[in-house]
């Protein structure tokens, strides 16, 4: 289709009766536009005289036709071609740098990046967008209604920090019911601010009543997914309601606790909340029934996180559950353009390199990583996998050996020399082999 642009003719000395037709023809157009809109047809004023508008002649295209060009319009339609032929090469390569690797967000995943890690790119710490969520709070409460936690008076927790738990959730048979039993957990938890986001258009009164019976503080958030995303498959479940409660930190300049995303089916030892709340900057844990090894965490060897555990790398930097971290929010204040993007499966991946995380700032949680102290329960049973794992990266090398030791007591997995898909043991997005971090 020929560009809506032209460049203006040069005035001849005589117009043609095809010329003085055309000029006529225009004022005729515009008259007739609002007719041919109501069936979604729109013409450009040079090419609308080229065929009938009015209905006067037969000629007006079919749908799907197009219109019959005048000689003049079609000389100049073959100008246009060699400028548009130079500037395709130009448009491939922009577009290849635009949204490359590093602009997606994943920088440096796909590279051999072994020990030192250089300063995020992409969409990580230095090149992201602020949030600018529109906020709609149902309900709140910073009253702590609960006058004994552990056997012992709100007052003897005074001095420690506030964790805000966040719980995305949305409309369904079983939110009510796996909110109560969460609030039941949580009850005993001192110092704690719940931040419930609801997928949902509008305030739900039978839950604002619900969490105001439980007399946890809260703050109770309508943060629908945006429409364009909830017909994409897979949609990115949680998102808007992890980015509304980061908006909501944000706008009260929280810099004091520990940010946690708690889902709403999952199932917390209490000691978790005890491991968090001294968090200096951010720290990991394993995150039991994950995926094919029903595990995922990092691998720690001398106190220190130096790989991560999980089925599914994809390329992801930080392959790690939502539920496998805590961020305190002084060291998160340091990075304002903090982030969530939309995309499925990388949420926390690319959250993390918002905040500009390295490795060697990870704090392992659960005795090193040996302990599971949330699960991601789901309400369909799965059979126990087998790990293959060679037995003698077992021992007391890493925390692997007495991971799945824990997790062969529970019937949860087990580890094999021979049997089940091979562990992905990964830094930086690459698998390599077991003998690499573990020899």
């Amino acid at each position: 289709m020929p560009s809506a642009h032209y460049l203006p003719l040069e005035p001849q000395a005589s117009a043609s009766a095809d010329e003085q037709e055309e000029e006529g023809g225009q004022q005729e157009h515009r008259t007739t536009s609002m007719f041919n809109n109501q069936y979604n047809i729109r013409y450009h004023p040079q090419l609308a005289d080229d065929y009938d508008v009015d209905g006067d002649d037969d000629r007006t295209p079919a749908m799907g036709m197009a219109p019959r060009l005048s000689r003049s319009v079609t000389s100049r339609r073959r100008c246009w071609i060699m400028p548009i032929m130079l500037l395709v090469p130009f448009c491939v390569v922009f577009f290849y740098f635009m949204f490359s690797s590093q602009t997606l967000g994943l920088g440096t995943a796909l590279e051999d990046v072994d020990d030192d890690y250089e300063p995020h790119n992409g969409i990580d710490s230095t090149n992201t967008h602020a949030l600018n969520e529109t906020l709609h709070i149902c309900g709140e409460s910073h009253e702590d209604g609960r006058f004994y936690m552990q056997d012992k008076p709100r007052s003897a927790y005074a001095q420690l920090p506030v964790i805000y738990f966040v719980t995305p959730t949305y409309p369904r048979r079983e939110q009510i019911p796996e909110l109560t039993r969460l609030a039941h957990s949580l009850l005993h938890v001192p110092r704690l601010h719940w931040l419930v986001a609801n997928d949902h258009e509008r305030c739900d009164t039978y839950m604002d009543m619900l969490l105001n019976r439980f007399g946890i503080p809260f703050t109770h958030l309508a943060s629908p997914m945006p429409h364009k995303f909830r017909n994409t498959k897979p949609a990115p479940r949680g998102v808007a309601n992890r980015r509304a409660a980061l908006q909501w930190i944000r706008q009260h300049n929280l810099t004091n606790g520990v940010l946690y995303f708690g889902d709403d089916d999952n199932t917390y030892d209490l000691r978790l909340f005890s491991e968090i709340r001294q968090t200096q900057r951010v720290s990991m844990f394993p995150v039991g029934l994950i995926a094919d090894y029903a595990v995922s965490g990092p691998v720690v060897r001398d106190g220190k996180v130096v790989a991560f555990l999980d089925s599914w790398v994809a390329g992801r930097r930080w392959p790690v559950d939502m539920a496998g971290f805590a961020v305190n929010l002084n060291y998160m204040s340091l990075y304002p353009n903090v982030n969530m993007p939309y995309k499925p499966g990388y949420e926390e991946d690319l959250f993390l390199r918002s905040i500009g995380l390295h490795i060697d700032q990870i704090e392992p949680r659960g005795n090193n990583c040996t302990e599971i102290l949330v699960w991601h329960t789901q309400t369909k049973n799965k059979k126990s996998p087998v790990v293959r794992l060679e037995k003698k990266y077992l021992d007391g090398r890493s925390n692997l050996g007495a991971l799945f030791r824990s997790l062969k007591v529970m019937g949860v997995a087990f580890a094999s020399d021979t049997e089940g898909p091979l562990a992905t043991i990964s830094k930086n997005g690459k698998g390599k082999p077991h003998s690499y971090f573990l020899s």
